[in-house]
């Protein structure tokens, strides 16, 4: 059977839609559609900004599948795309655009006359339905039994050093900057973060000091340079592990500092100070006492413990917070399999209970958005070289995930905290300061 509409027909059908929602939507950028018309979306567009439809089928996907998922999915496949900068241009320009009205006019647009013209596209397809790029087994992982930690570290981590060199930085620190100043660069942004955790941590030539989730080691190389400190670090990442283990080579800190690869849950060791920054958001909640319980194990008594880590918004009830809502699904599922976030609230809770007291709690929120924004940024401008080592479609899938990760810090969805705690292991003083002004001296 053909399809009982015809191009034209849908052409017709998308302009009057468009043409209905641009006065009330007020924003400045167009859409491009697959014939090569351009619909402004906005009465004042300056032309800078195009979304391009690659053929009727988008529409089509939309209307079946209306969901974050099929959005980001069309995008990733070069069926939608954008023209005149970057996402976090798009998300900008389109924010600075809208006005608190725009949703009463558009409840004003004609319901039948909008049903009436969707109806072309119920239909149509595009040639390209499903992503390559997903992780395969459970995405989720709440359950023990079916997690496999290092399958999903590996999933994300692994894609290639060179990748991640890409949009890091010198610093190569895939975790939220610590700004000072908000005109300071990433790099710099970088080593105060770096250097602000050290501080956070006292530490102090000699003392042996873990980094949980290590990365590429530079916060380890940090320590060692700047505090005389003796470290080690595990991840579960082979790429990680490699640059990590040559980069103290390079720099002739072999004395001082190792690698291992190493599930936490694995380790044993005695430390003064441990430090797991970006780490605890990939266990899963189910693990944090057993998590907080082996860290307490390895801290001697009075040990500091920082734990840096994204945070979710606390929830009314529990079947709130067992949602997993639109964005999550995406993350889970292209991009950080078996991650689970949790309220700094719950985190404190699983600490006190692990046997530490709780001194300090930090939100570094309108960091991590500036942080994210920088990644977004650096990745589009070195699109070319991206796509040439993991190809277009996981490029757009991790330009996405960057843009919206730095929407949701800027608007409060999503947070960051670093919680400082000490080992309590009997009544007495903590050792910790009276106050914090040690963390503010001048360099």
């Amino acid at each position: 059977m053909g399809h009982p509409f015809s191009a034209q027909t849908q052409i017709d059908s998308i302009k009057e839609i468009l043409n209905s929602v641009a006065g009330p939507l007020g924003l400045n950028a167009s859409i491009r559609l697959w014939n090569g018309d351009i619909i402004p979306l906005g009465n004042e567009v300056d032309g800078r900004f195009t979304i391009n439809l690659s053929g009727p089928g988008v529409i089509g996907e939309m209307i079946r599948r209306p969901s974050l998922e099929t959005i980001v999915r069309l995008y990733a496949t070069g069926h939608i795309d954008f023209q005149g900068g970057d996402l976090i241009d798009f998300s900008e320009a389109l924010q600075t655009t809208r006005s608190t009205s725009n949703r009463q006019k558009l409840k004003q647009v004609s319901k039948s006359m909008l049903v009436k013209r969707t109806l072309p596209f119920l239909f149509a397809k595009t040639k390209t339905e499903n992503l390559q790029h997903g992780f395969k087994a459970d995405v989720v992982g709440r359950a023990e039994p079916n997690r496999n930690n290092k399958d999903y570290i590996q999933f994300h981590y692994d894609v290639s050093n060179e990748f991640y060199q890409l949009f890091l930085g010198e610093q190569m620190q895939y975790t939220c900057g610590y700004f000072l100043d908000w005109n300071n660069s990433l790099d710099q942004a970088q080593w105060d973060k770096m250097e602000m955790i050290c501080r956070k941590l006292r530490l102090q030539p000699g003392d042996r000091m873990l980094d949980i989730g290590c990365g590429w080691g530079g916060l380890l190389v940090h320590a060692a340079q700047q505090y005389g400190v003796k470290g080690h670090g595990i991840t579960l990442s082979q790429e990680q592990h490699d640059f990590t283990k040559a980069r103290f080579e390079r720099l002739g800190l072999t004395d001082q500092l190792s690698v291992e690869i190493c599930d936490y849950a694995d380790h044993d060791g005695s430390y003064d100070k441990v430090v797991s920054v970006g780490m605890s958001e990939h266990i899963g909640v189910k693990n944090y006492p057993r998590y907080f319980g082996k860290i307490n194990s390895m801290l001697r008594d009075r040990g500091i413990l920082l734990n840096h880590a994204i945070a979710r918004r606390a929830k009314s009830s529990k079947r709130h917070a067992s949602r997993i809502r639109p964005e999550r699904k995406f993350l889970l599922k292209y991009i950080f399999p078996g991650s689970e976030l949790t309220p700094v609230g719950m985190t404190t809770d699983f600490m006190e209970n692990s046997g530490f007291e709780v001194h300090d709690v930090e939100s570094w929120r309108e960091h991590y958005a500036l942080t994210t924004k920088y990644w977004c940024k650096n990745l589009s401008a070195n699109k070319e070289r991206a796509i040439e080592l993991v190809g277009a479609e996981r490029y757009r899938l991790w330009v996405a995930y960057l843009a919206g990760a730095s929407g949701g810090f800027t608007n409060g969805s999503i947070k960051l905290y670093q919680v400082l705690a000490t080992k309590r292991a009997k009544k007495g003083w903590s050792g910790m300061p009276l106050t914090r002004a040690d963390l503010y001296r001048a360099a």
